[in-house]
């Protein structure tokens, strides 16, 4: 057992955390749930997702440190959160990214790195309607690609863009995959609680199960480089995270299980095949445990673990780009909330002078000749190994790194290689005898089809046979007829030496075109590869002369058209025929994303089964080209809502708290357990209620007009006597509080107009609404005095409060209810259930629901709030795994909802508010520092982001106030308090204007008069109904700035019985501008000019007008 106690060589590696300056800060990172790292480095760039959605990359030098701005560069990679990232082992610019949009992209990354937004990727496929879960490249195969998607792995060929691969065995999503060192095998971890070795080269691909870790919860998996073991990360059965090491000769047994702790993070492991060495970082984890992986007992063995800020991803940097003249052995990229932090593992030595051969054994290289379609034949290479010392590299210190240029480049040098391999002679052939058949047998098919291009028969030729069918090269299409379809154009004659049979074409005589005299003069010493490139160009002159003889030829494909040419070739044939049908002009062929296809997308049609489409334009590769934009816009407008989405008028919100001469500061004792349907903190215009710790159940109330520091000692509460569950004030009085406690009472205070002057446990009124303890009380939004409750004996009941008796009980309920809201109107109500289930009503009409619907499946919490004139309800909760998530319901269709959105991951319930005029949604919890604004619109995708606001201070509760008190001179939409642990702070949401002397009208409507009662209780509960008043908010004095932006365009009348026709209704100049117009639009600006000058007091004189001048005698002196 000696061996247990060898020293290795790695066991004293620690970590070294570099200096807040040398990191990447300052960026905006969210939760994400996915089943990547959200961040991943080749030797020259790192990537990881960036802001709150994720649905955006940025992508910065692998070096790169300091802050980062918001207005850098970034990779708008997907229209959702992308879930997963890889770079290319073989090339540091290609990037692969999946994303929920059930999308798979290739990206190409400049050698100078991003200098402006990239837009277009290079290639795109789909997974149809499941989100892809993971990315990644092959480690032996060059342009192989996998993915993952639900239960399917899928493998991708990058050159011809096809589908190499596709197994669907596993029983639930898979989590994780990895390849074995040598690339022959894949080892997959699903939540079916199986973990699974597949061979994608055989027919049965499943060729090992096992089970794994017991709980559903993500689950990692890592192949241990060249060896047969497996270690995958996950949970138990009582969720506590779990490592296990098994034997793939021995698959069902397990080598080593080793439990850890009780975190919910998931731990993501990061192995070093060279070095053994395992780090395991888990998501939202503050610290990155280090072990050394041995192949005996004890198969872990521990080593320093480094403490850190909280971990939102990780990566390791490859073996090219460490700095190995400092002993740096291992890098780890740190993903934060804010910053990106290079971790290195440094094994200390005396002396780092030369370089320690013992610590960087050889590793593999950069370089790959196996390509997929070999690999999918059967064909294995290892990769040649490198060395690491400086001095037997190009480059000495500096790192390794490989940029090989953009996909079509790389397409162009992969099809140049297969031709050089497919023109080598064959071995039983004499060159001089090969060059006189090939010559002799081109000759004589290239005259044949000319002669009778649509009876050419097959060139016999093995090296033709093996020709590859490559995937459709990305190009810019010319403009032609809608009425030709994407089938027709690419259905071309089938060219000489092909296996296909074209057939005859009864639609039109064959163009008889005789061939070059040069052809049948060929003198036999003509290298082969002339003849060859030749023929093959006349083959393309003669197909380019028969697409534009015969536009129908499309239609006369027989079975085996489709795999007689590929698609690269019927594509070049068809732009040569484009250009010579425009004659001299040639287009220059941008780059454009191209999906890839599937192996059945080209399956063999027949001719009643072609379907004709019209062709869609393709963008621009790279990126954002503004001369071919307005080139394109110029040909075909678009509006701006189809190209940049939906542009809101308050998509740049801006939050701004008060001055702190307005805060209500030194607040204390604030009471942490009110309950979860509870929003724990309310205002109005006047007062603030906060609930306060201690027996007795206390709430103090604040006046807003005595701002400033509190004074210490006795705060005035009112004192319930029990413990509160809710409380609100009353709408339309300011002075009214009701409250709700758990043994059923609600009482009602009244608040002095002076405010509390000392405690006070006698409220105006009180009775006992229920039985058991109350959830909620609602105030109705239109009627005065009508109150709702909602209690533990799952009953709703309506009050009135001026009698203090009972009008309407609503049941329905079989569980705990979470939230309760009115519709605008008051007609309706709603509520949403711990059983999951949205309930309508309609109170005076039915005291049972008159609809239903499925909410989140969440227990933790809920609420809901009704939008857009009560035609669509927002619900937000929380999903199977604590992420709390926005569901948006057609009021009228509960049955599923129109969008989700996920959020975060929290376990703060999101308490919503809705500014009803702008239609934004305001959004945050219980200990959040992050108010979150949405626009809820009427289209897809209903719920749109805006600019979120985020506080430097944690809060406790947040209120907004009535509309009628915002100031709207200053552009203020909307004004709320925010509660945090001491103090109550105003907070404003203004939109950006430059004219903000003018009343900005297309931001502030009519709005409802909500501060004033429309109807009584007494009006209300005998089935009475009125419209909401609404009211102007525009100040007196202020112009609209509509009628400044001039007026209307007169309509044009037509003089029908003059001669010629005469346009009247306008007198414009020879400028074209209208005078009308143009004049009174002067005189408005001349009468704001006088307003405003009447206003201000303008002083002419000047400072030194004032001041005496030095004598003339002293200039003398």
């Amino acid at each position: 057992m000696a061996w247990r106690f060898k020293a290795s060589k790695y066991k004293n590696a620690a970590p070294i955390v570099p200096k807040p300056e040398n990191c990447v800060r300052d960026i905006c990172i969210g939760s994400y749930q996915t089943y990547g790292n959200n961040i991943t480095t080749s030797a020259k760039f790192m990537a990881f997702n960036w802001e709150h959605a994720g649905s955006s990359l940025a992508v910065l030098p692998l070096d790169d440190s300091g802050r980062k701005s918001k207005l850098m560069p970034l990779l708008h990679a997907h229209s959702d959160t992308v879930t997963d990232m890889d770079f290319s082992p073989f090339h540091d610019g290609l990037l692969a990214t999946g994303s929920q949009d059930c999308s798979v992209k290739i990206w190409h990354i400049p050698e100078e790195g991003l200098l402006e937004s990239l837009l277009n990727s290079e290639c795109a496929f789909s997974h149809k309607q499941r989100r892809v879960e993971t990315v990644g490249f092959h480690p032996t195969a060059n342009y192989l690609l996998h993915s993952t998607s639900y239960t399917t792995i899928t493998l991708w060929d990058l050159m011809s863009q096809q589908e190499l691969f596709s197994n669907s065995d596993h029983g639930d999503v898979v989590q994780s995959i990895s390849w074995k060192r040598d690339g022959t095998l894949i080892a997959s971890s699903a939540k079916d609680k199986q973990v699974r070795i597949i061979d994608p080269r055989t027919k049965t691909p499943c060729i090992s199960t096992a089970n794994s870790h017991q709980s559903i919860k993500d689950s990692r998996i890592v192949w241990l480089g060249d060896t047969n073991r497996i270690l995958t990360t996950g949970f138990d059965a009582q969720r506590l995270r779990q490592i296990i090491i098994r034997d793939a000769r021995n698959f069902g047994e397990i080598e080593k299980s080793l439990e850890l702790d009780c975190s919910t993070g998931v731990l993501m492991p990061l192995y070093d095949a060279d070095t053994g060495m395992l780090f395991l970082a888990g998501k939202g984890d503050s610290t990155i445990a280090y072990m050394e992986v041995t192949d005996k007992e004890p198969y872990l063995i521990e080593g320093i673990r480094h403490s850190g800020e909280q971990t939102k991803g990780a990566c390791l940097v490859p073996k090219r780009a460490l700095n190995v003249m400092q002993g740096e052995v291992n890098r780890i990229m740190q993903l934060t909330s804010n910053s990106v932090i290079p971790i290195t593992y440094q094994v200390p030595r005396k002396t780092y002078r030369d370089f320690h051969a013992d610590l960087y054994p050889d590793t593999p290289g950069y370089s790959s000749k196996l390509y997929p379609e070999q690999w999918v034949n059967g064909s294995n290479a290892q990769l040649a190994k490198i060395s690491l010392d400086p001095s037997k590299r190009e480059n000495g210190e500096n790192p390794i790194i490989v940029h090989k240029g953009a996909l079509e480049k790389l397409k162009q040098d992969y099809l140049n290689e297969m031709n050089e391999t497919k023109k080598a002679p064959a071995p039983k052939m004499s060159q001089e005898k090969e060059k006189e058949v090939m010559k002799n047998e081109l000759n004589n098919s290239v005259k044949d089809a000319i002669k009778d291009f649509g009876k050419v028969k097959p060139l016999d030729n093995k090296y033709e046979a093996e020709k590859p069918r490559l995937g459709p090269k990305p190009f810019s299409a010319p403009k032609f007829a809608e009425s030709e379809a994407f089938d027709k154009v690419f259905s071309v004659p089938a060219a000489p030496g092909s296996n296909g049979v074209h057939a005859e074409s009864e639609a039109e005589p064959e163009p008889e075109v005789s061939p070059p005299q040069s052809m049948e003069a060929e003198d036999s010493t003509t290298p082969i590869e002339n003849v060859v490139d030749d023929q093959v160009d006349l083959c393309k002159q003669a197909g380019a002369i028969e697409l534009r003889k015969s536009p129908e030829a499309g239609d006369m494909e027989s079975d085996e058209t489709e795999k007689s040419l590929s698609i690269s070739e019927r594509r070049k044939m068809y732009e040569r025929s484009q250009s010579n049908m425009d004659g001299n002009t040639v287009e220059k062929p941008d780059g454009s994303p191209v999906m890839m296809k599937r192996k059945d997308s080209f399956k063999n049609r027949k001719n009643g089964d072609v379907k004709e489409e019209p062709r869609k334009s393709m963008t621009k590769q790279l990126s954002y080209d503004p001369q071919a934009a307005r080139k394109s816009e110029a040909a075909a407008p678009k509006r701006t809502s189809t190209v940049f989405g939906r542009v809101s008028k308050f998509r740049h919100l801006k939050g701004t708290p008060a001055h702190k001469s307005f805060h209500i500061e030194n607040v204390r004792n604030l009471s942490r357990q009110i309950s979860g349907e509870c929003d724990g903190f309310h205002a109005n215009s006047a007062r603030v209620a906060v609930p306060l710790s201690g027996p007795g159940g206390k709430i103090a109330i604040f006046e807003l007009s005595k701002t400033g520091r509190l004074p210490d000692g006795v705060i005035p509460t009112l004192v319930q006597g029990s413990n509160i569950m809710d409380f609100q004030w009353d709408p339309f009085d300011k002075q009214r509080l009701a409250v709700a406690c758990d043994d059923g009472i609600i009482k009602l205070w009244i608040v002095p107009e002076s405010g509390l002057s000392e405690p006070t446990n006698t409220p105006e009124q009180e009775f006992n609404a229920h039985s058991d303890k109350i959830y909620f009380i609602k105030f109705h939004p239109t009627a005065k005095d009508v109150l709702a409750s909602g209690s533990f004996d799952m009953t709703i009941r309506l009050w009135d409060l001026t009698t203090l008796t009972e009008k309407i009980v609503l049941k329905g309920h079989t569980d705990q209810m979470f939230s309760f809201a009115w519709s605008p109107c008051g007609n309706f109500c709603s509520t949403m259930c711990k059983d999951g289930k949205i309930r309508l009503y309609k109170p005076r009409s039915s005291d049972v629901p008159i609809r239903e619907g499925k909410g989140p499946v969440g227990n933790r919490g809920a609420r809901l709030v009704w939008a857009l004139d009560g035609n669509f309800i927002v619900v937000m909760g929380f999903d199977k795994v604590s992420e709390r998530q926005i569901m948006v319901f057609k009021s009228s269709d509960l049955n599923s909802p129109l969008n989700t959105i996920g959020l975060d991951v929290s376990p703060a319930i999101l308490i919503p508010f809705y500014d009803e005029d702008s239609s934004t949604l305001f959004l945050t919890g219980k200990g959040d520092t992050t108010i979150y604004a949405f626009e809820v619109t009427e289209e897809s995708p209903y719920i749109c982001p805006l600019s979120h606001h985020r506080c430097n201070t944690l809060h406790q509760g947040l209120s907004f106030l009535p509309k009628n008190v915002c100031d709207v001179q200053t552009v203020e939409f909307a004004k709320a308090l925010r509660l945090t642990n001491n103090a109550i702070e105003p907070l404003s949401f203004t939109v950006p204007r430059i004219k903000t002397d003018l009343f900005q009208d297309d931001l502030f409507p009519p709005t409802s008069v909500t501060w004033t009662p429309t109807l009584s209780s007494s009006e209300w509960f005998a089935g009475k109904d009125k419209p909401v008043p609404r009211t102007s908010l525009k100040p007196e004095g202020m112009e609209n700035l509509s009628d400044c932006q001039g007026q209307p365009t007169v309509e044009r009348t037509i003089n029908k019985s003059a001669s010629q026709p005469f346009i009247g209704g306008s007198h414009s100049n020879k400028f074209g501008i209208n005078a009308d117009i143009y004049g009174s639009a002067k005189s408005k600006q001349n009468e704001i000019s006088k307003s405003v000058s009447n206003r201000m007091e303008v002083n002419m004189k000047l400072e030194q007008d004032e001041m005496e001048g030095v004598d003339e005698k002293e200039w003398d002196d």
